[in-house]
């Protein structure tokens, strides 16, 4: 038995920045003594654009066809996208449809793949993890918190990195009900926009919020847009087109996992200089290629990093000698630690590793973020 409260007459895909007003009620569909809330209403986080060809979609429907296939198949993925809410509710519900069948990789768990990952604020304002959905299907029904601790609160709701989602819903018992979260101020509006590898996509954070650009999110107070292209950040003018479309407050260009030496002396230039010619004023951070772990060990892997990262520091030089603005630099040496023990294979961080990283990041990011 389904009861339907009707108080919106469109449902839309609402981008970073785009909220209801706060008092709007929203509609839900009441089954078996919950309500269930679509979270498209309550303004998803994370998209850069709100003309997509389907509603979690990280590009635009009109980047089909201009960027390559495989850049546009990943951006199907749902990755750094995220719905905050209200609700002084004691139960918790999640039901969620997957697009894809395969709910984990060999190197990276379901719940990082293909789950959800929920958040709370405590009474300090800290983002504090509660639980993590946990998928066993394509389609998933899950009590994922219960015998909360009374009073109103902010909830954060993370969607799956490595896996695209056609629908997404919270649940709360009849009788109580799921607000919007109050808007981000003015100051902290604007996201950050990254581009980078599978590392940016997630791989292999066990659950969505563990990745470094989310982990960043919460501690800015600010969104965050995630354009991590697994095997795919190549530094293409395509994908710097889009970017340049987005009012940033800063730019993380995080693609040398995916570029040998010589390709990142070829693209990092044209790609500061492609944003720049749009985004005048916006900073641009340049991250070096991390160090693999095992790289002390294997002597192609050292060559690889050291290629890369000389490649992109004498740009990175270059660019400053030529009178380019807002430009900064994370060096790579740091990114996972060094005691081996931040990555799953010698690669893609951990959640020790994306914790580091994020840590790595803020000696940066933080300083521009002030």
């Amino acid at each position: 038995m389904y009861r339907y409260r009707i108080c919106l007459s469109v449902l839309v895909v609402l981008a970073v920045g785009t909220r209801l007003a706060a008092a709007d009620p929203l509609e839900f569909k009441e089954q078996e003594s919950v309500r269930w809330y679509d979270i498209r209403q309550l303004g998803v986080e994370g998209q850069g654009w709100t003309e997509n060809k389907s509603p979690y979609d990280r590009l635009p429907a009109k980047a089909e066809g201009k960027v390559r296939d495989a850049v546009w198949n990943l951006s199907r993925d749902s990755a750094g996208m995220c719905v905050r809410f209200q609700t002084d509710a004691e139960v918790i519900h999640a039901r969620w449809t997957l697009t894809k069948a395969n709910l984990a990789m060999p190197h990276m768990p379901a719940t990082g793949v293909s789950g959800l990952d929920l958040y709370a604020k405590d009474a300090a304002g800290r983002w504090r993890w509660v639980a993590v959905g946990r998928p066993n299907a394509q389609t998933n029904t899950q009590k994922m918190a219960e015998g909360i601790a009374p009073g109103r609160r902010e909830w954060l709701l993370y969607l799956p990195l490595y896996n695209g989602v056609t629908s997404v819903e919270i649940g709360v018992p009849a009788g109580k009900t799921i607000e919007m979260a109050p808007a981000y101020p003015q100051t902290h509006a604007k996201p950050i926009v990254f581009y980078g590898t599978s590392i940016t996509h997630g791989a292999c954070a066990t659950r969505p919020g563990m990745v470094h650009t989310a982990i960043l999110s919460r501690k800015y107070g600010r969104p965050i847009i995630n354009l991590g292209f697994s095997g795919n950040g190549k530094m293409e003018p395509e994908v710097t087109a889009l970017l340049a479309e987005l009012d940033a407050a800063v730019y993380v260009i995080d693609c040398c996992p995916n570029l040998s030496g010589p390709e990142t002396a070829e693209r990092t230039k044209p790609l500061v200089q492609q944003l720049r010619q749009v985004r005048p004023g916006v900073p641009i951070v340049l991250v070096e290629d991390r160090v693999y772990t095992d790289a002390w060990l294997i002597t192609s892997k050292k060559a690889r990093n050291d290629g890369n990262h000389a490649a992109l520091k004498k740009s990175f030089e270059e660019l400053i000698a030529a009178g380019t603005k807002e430009l900064y630099y994370i060096p790579g040496s740091d990114l996972l630690g060094d005691d081996n023990e931040g990555a799953v294979d010698s690669s893609h961080p951990n959640d020790l590793g994306f914790v580091r990283q994020a840590d790595a990041f803020d000696k940066v990011l933080g300083k521009l973020m002030r």
